[in-house]
Order: structure tokens, then sequence, then C-alpha cells
């Protein structure tokens, strides 16, 4: 079972268990991780709650690395209350539970509750590990704390040893400082790394995309290449969204290209979404919806937002009619549509289009929230 998860085989890996319980076999407390990871893996949450019965019964429920798993397994079916529990059932918790709890937290967008409960774990006398720095310092990332962030750069210095590699605890700065808004800063750290991976080129062409640096972002590009990191998809969505700031058309075609030519990465809805934005702000709206319709993928409602900001901006009212039947389908409750087509209408001064929809929005009892209009995701 272990071997199979070592090698990404999740399914196979609890298959496995399946027939050692069909063969009279019991688990114990080294099986029962193994087969919760690979629960989580494959998202099987109710498998992975008769797990957490079986070690029940069976009196596994406080060993350290089972209860760390329990925790991580409620946490990603969005259980968090579930999760605090078994947290809080054990006294003796280890500091795996600990990063267990916070990291769950971090990824349920609870920043606020991660720092909390990390100050809890530093109180109680526990010291930090790597594991728990990258999650605490992305639970910042999203505060966009400052403040907190010198704070935990601290941390992260104190809990750096010699015995493991820090790369991975110095890209978190770099992602915390990047959205915190202090480019200078995350660089510092960049600059002073000794070792770096494709993480640490991501997190700086990110950090300079997300707050239209777009030089600055598309220059690391070129160096990260010129060192011969072969960049990952999120890379380009780095660099895609970049073009999408700076207005760099051409070049954001040429890098969408490249993925797919140069280093046989196939795009995403990410970066889909990033080419259809960036022609959709152009008002190259016949190819971006030519775009769309070649996406080997249903688009989702980020997608249509992107084009149908495109025809809001320029007034396109056949393609905007076009653009809502699919959101309305997606998104039957989302008012902004129905906003938007009404906004395209006034463009044109089809006033009695403008009156329709918005008698559709009464009927349908979609009342607009004051002085919103409409929000297009930007990758």
């Amino acid at each position: 079972m272990r071997s199979y998860i070592r090698h990404e085989s999740p399914l196979d890996a609890v298959q496995l268990y399946l027939g050692m319980v069909r063969s009279n076999v019991l688990p114990d407390r080294y099986t029962v991780p193994i087969v919760i990871k690979a629960s989580v893996k494959i998202h099987d949450f109710p498998m992975g709650k008769e797990i957490h019965c079986v070690a029940v019964k069976l009196g596994f429920v406080g060993d350290e690395f089972c209860e760390s798993g329990f925790i991580t397994l409620y946490c990603k079916a969005g259980e968090i209350e579930s999760a605090r529990k078994v947290f809080d059932e054990n006294p003796e918790r280890k500091l795996g539970s600990w990063n267990a709890i916070i990291g769950g937290l971090n990824q349920a967008a609870r920043g606020e509750e991660c720092v909390e409960m990390f100050v809890e774990m530093k109180r109680s006398g526990f010291e930090p590990d790597d594991f728990t720095m990258v999650s605490v310092t992305s639970a910042c990332g999203s505060l966009g704390d400052l403040s907190l962030a010198f704070q935990l750069h601290k941390c992260v210095l104190q809990a750096k040893t010699e015995e493991k590699s820090d790369v991975m605890m110095m890209n978190s700065l770099i992602d915390m400082y990047g959205k915190c808004g202090c480019m200078d800063l995350a660089r510092r750290v960049f600059d002073e790394m000794v070792q770096r991976n494709v993480v640490s080129w991501t997190s700086m062409i990110m950090g300079y995309a997300s707050h239209g640096r777009t030089l600055e972002a598309l220059e690391y590009f070129r160096q990260m290449r010129e060192f011969g990191v072969r960049p990952n998809k999120v890379t380009f969505v780095g660099v895609l969204s970049a073009c999408v700031h700076g207005g760099l058309v051409e070049e954001g075609k040429a890098y969408f290209e490249m993925m797919k030519s140069e280093f046989g990465l196939e795009p995403g809805l990410s970066h889909y979404g990033c080419i259809v934005d960036l022609l959709s702000r152009d008002g190259r709206l016949k190819e971006a919806r030519r775009v769309v319709e070649g996406m080997p993928m249903k688009p989702n409602v980020v997608v249509w937002g992107c084009l149908m900001g495109g025809c809001e901006k320029f007034g396109d009212v056949e393609l905007a009619e076009w653009v809502a039947r699919y959101m309305i389908e997606l998104e039957p409750w989302n008012d902004g549509v129905y906003v938007v087509l009404a906004n395209v209408y006034a463009f044109r001064g089809m006033w009695k289009d403008v009156e329709r929809v918005r008698n559709m929005l009464k009927e349908k009892k979609l009342d607009k929230i004051p002085a919103y209009s409409f929000v297009t995701t930007t990758f």
C-alpha cells in the first residue's frame, strides 16, 4: 500500500486494503494512516470515515499518525468542525496533529483561525517545523497582514535546520510577501536563496503578475529559462496573467503556444481564461469566441465572464446574448449576468431591452446588489 501511494496510485492502495480486509486480516496502526491518505487523494471521504470507525474499534485513534490523518481527512472533506473535534479530543497531541489542523484551516481559507491556532501551538510549548511555517505563512499572505509577515519571517529563520533543505519555507516567504504587496522583500528573499526550484521562480512571476508589474514578471520568466529551470502549468498562469495586465496580446498568444510546443504542457481552464480575457480586453471578441468554442473542456463561469466583460466594454450585443445563455445555465442565481447584459443594451441605446432584462431580474427575484455591477476574475 505504501508503495502504491509513493507511486501516485492511491486507488490501487485502496483496492489492496479492501482485499486485505476480505482476507480477514485486520489493519494495524501503520495501515490506517496509509489508507486514510489514499482515501483523501481519491476524494473518497465516506470510506475515510469508515476507516475512522475501524480505528476507534481497534483503539488506534490516539496514535499520532492516525490522528493527524483523520484531521486532514475531515479538513479536506470541508468538515472543519469534525476535524477540530478529533484534535480537541486528545490533550496529549503531537506536532503532526497541530500541523494537520493548521494546514487544514489554511486550505479552508480560514486564515485568522489558522494564525490563532499557530499562536496557541507556540504557547503550548511546541516549536514549528517547515510544514507548520508553510501553512501559516500562506494564511498570512491571504490576510495581507504585513506586520504579521515580519514576525513569521523570524519564525521561519528559527525553524531552519541544517539537516533539511529550506527551499520550501523560503518559497512560502516569497509567496507571503508577494500576496502582502511587498515584492521588494520577496525579491530579497529570492536573491538570498542558495537553492531555488521551479516554485521559487513561479512565486516571483506570480507575485509580479498579480500586482500588474508585467515587465518584471516576464523578465523573471526569461531568466528562469536561461537558468534551465523547466516551467510548469502554474508558471504559465503567471506569465499569461502578466500579459493580460500589460495588454500584450501577441506575446500572450506566443506564450500560450509555447506551453504546448516547447514544454508539452496541455493548457487548462486557467490558461484558456487568460487568453480569452486578453483577447476580450483588446476587442478581439470574434477571436476570443473561437478560442472558447475550440476548448477541449467545457468553459466555466470565469471563462464566460471574461468574454462577457469584453462584450460590455465594446458593446457587442449579439455575442453578449450568446454568452449570457451559457452563464445563466451555469449560475441561474447570478444577477451579475443580467446586469452586464442590461449594460450592453444601454451602451447601444436599446432601452426597451434594458427594461426587459430588469423585469426579468424582478420576476426571478434576483435583486441587484447596490453599487455592484459585475466581477470578472482575472487569472
